[in-house]
């Protein structure tokens, strides 16, 4: 088997602006990423141009996986499609594979059709422009999409394979507790760990959300080697949401035993 494929998602450094997150992933031998649509005063919300964007990962020799992320996705409207359209038409010109898709988490109760309705509009507009949508349930209880086998029925209900893909999110994942995986169908791993003792799984909450260590509560180390059984050889992005991690003066150190770690429990280097 090959070595395992790691990638940063923009949440890991959240104040270094486009630049400054692209040196980061090459510092530590990664060469691939996500951007984010979320984060004040840095691409994609400054209005960088995403010519600029492709630029800069193409000088750094980066991947771009996904726009992360168009959000209430299922919740399908005419504000919606336009968001859509903006966000896949930046995705396209900076050079992205994917878009991610996170559903409605608000306590709006989960609805099959509205969520078949969603994808079946964001079927064309993702094909017309070459790009993957990325299904990330999340595993909250006031989430209105859950569990990754409900987004798998929903893609087959509107023929959405070749299209959309799910990501597998190893906090969510735990959170949602779910015990089936789909590796065959899985575009993107997330990867963060929770090493709090005192918090219950019903209160995780994304602040919980660190670099994956030997205290990790949520299996990381587990839930990949699963994904890798069943034949998963896609990337392991990095989305720490913690502010102990943005705080980090070495966050590349950090990174590197993170990465040491996991490889080193899984077998694979």
């Amino acid at each position: 088997m090959k070595a395992l494929r790691f990638a940063l998602n923009h949440m890991v450094a959240p104040r270094r602006d486009f630049a400054g997150f692209f040196a980061l992933a090459r510092e530590i031998g990664i060469d691939a990423v996500e951007i984010r649509n979320d984060l004040a005063g840095i691409a994609i919300a400054d209005g960088t141009p995403p010519v600029a964007v492709r630029a800069a990962a193409e000088a750094a020799g980066l991947t771009i996986l996904s726009v992360n992320a168009l959000q209430r996705f299922n919740d399908w409207t005419t504000q919606r499609a336009a968001e859509a359209r903006a966000l896949a038409d930046y995705a396209a010109a900076c050079g992205a594979r994917g878009l991610v898709l996170v559903p409605v988490c608000d306590g709006t109760p989960g609805d099959e059709a509205r969520l078949e309705e969603a994808l079946a509009a964001l079927k064309p507009l993702l094909m017309q422009r070459g790009l993957t949508g990325l299904v990330e349930p999340l595993g909250f209880t006031f989430s209105s999409l859950r569990a990754k086998a409900e987004a798998a029925a929903a893609i087959a209900a509107v023929d959405g394979e070749g299209v959309f893909l799910l990501v597998h999110d190893t906090f969510h994942h735990h959170l949602a507790q779910e015990s089936e995986f789909f590796p065959s169908l899985t575009g993107l791993v997330h990867i963060s760990g929770v090493v709090d003792e005192a918090v219950s799984v019903a209160d995780m909450r994304d602040p919980h959300r660190v670099l994956v260590t030997a205290g990790d509560r949520l299996d990381n180390v587990g839930q990949i080697a699963a994904l890798l059984a069943g034949g998963y050889r896609g990337a392991l992005s990095f989305e720490p949401f913690s502010p102990a991690v943005h705080d980090l003066a070495d966050p590349a150190s950090a990174l590197h035993e993170s990465m040491a770690f996991i490889a080193g429990r899984t077998g694979i280097s």
